[in-house]
C-alpha cells in the first residue's frame, strides 16, 4: 500500500494538516490508533474538560446570583446526563471530522503505526479488525503523535481511586473528598469541576505557587478565589507514596503539606504531559529526539530526516492544540512547495479555564527579566470596570509589557472572567507590531471587559480617565 503523504496521528495538528494537505492537492492517508479522529484533546482532554467546567460555570453562576438577590434551589447533579451529554459533543464534532475526511478524500487508517525505515510504516491492529494493509510506503510522512499524561512509578498503585485527566473526565462519582497532585493547569480545572459538584478537593503543589512559570500578578487573584472553593491548598509540598485502603487512598506527604499522612477518597495524579515519540521506532530513521522525548525540528517542521515533519506536542512545547494546528497547517504547505512556509509566531496564547480564567500571550515580564531584556508594564485593575462592576467580577487585571524604545505591545496577561475570550485581540496585536497608542486609539466598545485591553495602554501613557495615574514623562 502506498501514499504520497502519511499523516501520523488524528488530533488537531495531525488532522488540519491532513486536510490542508488534500486541500492542496496531495495524496493523503491519516493513520490513527483512536477509533474516532479528534486525537486527546477532543476526545478526553480539552473539549472534555471544557464541557465540565461549562456545567461547573452555571452551578456557580446561580450561586452568585443570590448577591443579587436571585435565589436558586440546590441543583440536583445526574452524572449519567452529565456524562451523556459530553459523549454527545464529542461524538458531533469527532462525527464532523469523519466526514471533512470523506469530503477531502483523506483516507483514515484504524491502526498503530511503526517506522520500520524513513519511507515505512508498519501497520499494527489497533482495535477489532486489523488493518487492510499491514505496510504504508510514503514519500513524506508528518509525525502527529502527541503526548500523554506523565505517570510517576513512585505513585502507581492498582486501584481506580488514583486517576489520571482521562479518568477524572469520566466522572465515576462525586467523591466525598479529592486530592489533586500537582497545581498546573490540568489539575486546577478538573479541582475546580469536582469543588463545585461537591467534592473536599485539596492540591499539592512542590513549588512555591500554583500555576508555576505562570505571571504571578495573574495567579494571585486566582489563588485566592481557590482559597474559597478549594478545601486546601498545599506548596511546598509533595506526595511520596499512596496506599489502597480500600475505601479511600492513603497519602504520604514530605515538606510543607497537612502532615505525615491524610486519607482521601480519590486521588488525581495531574503532574504534566510528555510527548508520545517512545515505542514509534523512530531509531529505524534519522530522526533525532532530545532528552526530554521532543521530536527536534526546524522553523519548517522538517526533522533531520528528510521524508518526516513533525508537529504538535510531540515537537516542542507549549503543549497546546491551537499551536500544534498552526504546525500542521505550516507542515503541509511545505510539502506543497511553498518555501516561504515558517512557523515563527510572536505570540502563542494559553488559558486556563479555571474561575477565574488566566489568559496570555507573548512575553511574559518574569521572561523578560530572565532575558535581561528592558520593558516596562501597564495593568488596569478590573475594579474599575464598569462592566466588571455590573456582572461581580471585580477581582480581574489586564496587564500589558512593552517595549520602551519601539512601544510595540510585546506581552499580554488578563485574568478574570471570560479571558481566554480577550486574549485574542492581543494576540493580533502583537502579531501586527502594534504600538500601545495603536491599541489605547483602538475604540472599545462600553461596558465590556474588552475595554479593560485599551484601558491598559491608556495607564501607560499616562491617558486613563476611569482610574487616577499621574502621567510620568516617557520618551516621544
Amino acid at each position: 500500500m502506498e501514499t504520497q503523504l502519511v499523516v501520523l496521528g488524528g488530533g488537531p495538528g495531525g488532522y488540519a494538516a491532513a486536510f490542508m494537505a488534500a486541500d492542496l492537492g496531495l495524496q493523503v492517508t491519516l493513520v490513527d490508533a483512536e477509533p474516532r479522529l479528534g486525537g486527546a484533546c477532543l476526545l478526553r482532554g480539552c473539549i472534555p474538560s471544557k464541557a465540565l467546567l461549562h456545567v461547573a460555570k452555571v452551578i456557580a453562576d446561580a450561586r452568585h446570583a443570590a448577591d443579587w438577590g436571585v435565589a436558586f434551589a440546590a441543583p440536583k447533579i445526574d452524572l449519567d446526563a452529565m456524562r451523556a451529554r459530553k459523549e454527545k459533543v464529542i461524538a458531533a464534532l469527532s462525527g464532523g471530522l469523519a466526514q471533512l475526511a470523506k469530503r477531502r478524500s483523506v483516507q483514515v487508517i484504524r491502526a498503530r503505526g511503526v517506522f520500520e525505515d524513513s519511507q515505512t510504516l508498519r501497520l499494527e491492529q489497533a482495535g477489532d479488525k486489523p488493518p487492510a494493509a499491514d505496510r504504508l510506503r510514503f514519500q513524506h510522512c508528518i509525525l502527529a503523535t502527541g503526548s500523554s499524561p506523565t505517570r510517576l512509578p513512585a505513585l502507581a498503585i492498582p486501584t481506580a481511586r488514583a486517576m489520571d485527566s482521562t479518568a477524572a473526565l469520566d466522572l465515576p462519582e462525586v467523591p466525598e473528598s479529592l486530592l489533586v497532585i500537582g497545581g498546573g493547569y490540568i489539575g486546577l480545572e478538573m479541582g475546580t469541576v469536582y469543588a463545585v459538584l461537591g467534592s473536599r478537593v485539596s492540591v499539592v503543589e512542590m513549588t512555591d505557587g500554583l500555576l508555576p512559570g505562570v505571571d504571578r500578578d495573574l495567579v494571585k487573584p486566582l489563588h485566592k478565589r481557590l482559597e474559597k472553593d478549594f478545601a486546601a491548598i498545599w506548596l511546598n509540598a509533595k506526595v511520596v507514596a499512596m496506599a489502597d485502603k480500600k475505601d479511600s487512598i492513603e497519602v504520604t506527604f514530605e515538606g510543607q503539606g497537612p502532615g505525615t499522612t491524610e486519607r482521601f477518597s480519590r486521588v488525581l495524579v495531574a503532574v504534566g504531559r510528555r510527548p508520545n515519540s517512545a515505542g514509534l521506532g523512530l531509531e529505524h530513521t534519522k530522526v533525532q529526539v532530545d532528552s526530554r522525548g521532543f521530536v527536534m525540528v526546524d522553523p519548517q517542521r522538517r526533522t533531520a530526516d528528510p521524508h518526516i515533519l513533525a508537529i504538535g506536542d510531540v515537537a516542542s512545547e507549549p503543549m497546546l492544540a491551537h499551536k500544534a494546528a498552526h504546525e500542521g497547517k505550516i507542515a503541509a504547505e511545505v510539502l506543497a512547495g511553498h518555501e516561504a512556509a515558517v512557523f515563527s509566531p510572536r505570540a502563542i496564547p494559553a488559558v486556563v479555564f479555571t474561575d477565574p480564567e488566566i489568559a496570555w500571550a507573548g512575553l511574559t515580564e518574569a521572561e523578560a527579566k530572565k532575558e535581561g531584556r528592558a520593558v516596562e508594564v501597564a495593568q488596569f485593575p478590573w475594579a474599575a470596570s464598569g462592566r466588571a462592576q455590573s456582572v461581580g467580577r471585580t477581582e480581574g487585571l489586564t496587564k500589558w509589557v512593552i517595549d520602551p524604545e519601539s512601544r510595540c505591545v510585546l506581552g499580554c496577561g488578563i485574568v478574570g472572567a471570560g479571558a481566554g475570550e480577550l486574549i485574542a485581540e492581543a494576540v493580533l496585536a502583537i502579531e501586527m507590531g502594534a504600538t500601545v497608542e495603536d491599541v489605547a486609539q483602538s475604540i472599545h466598545p462600553h461596558p465590556t471587559l474588552s475595554e479593560t485591553l485599551g484601558f491598559s495602554a491608556e495607564v501607560y501613557l499616562g491617558t486613563a480617565t476611569d482610574i487616577y495615574r499621574p502621567r510620568t514623562a516617557r520618551k516621544a
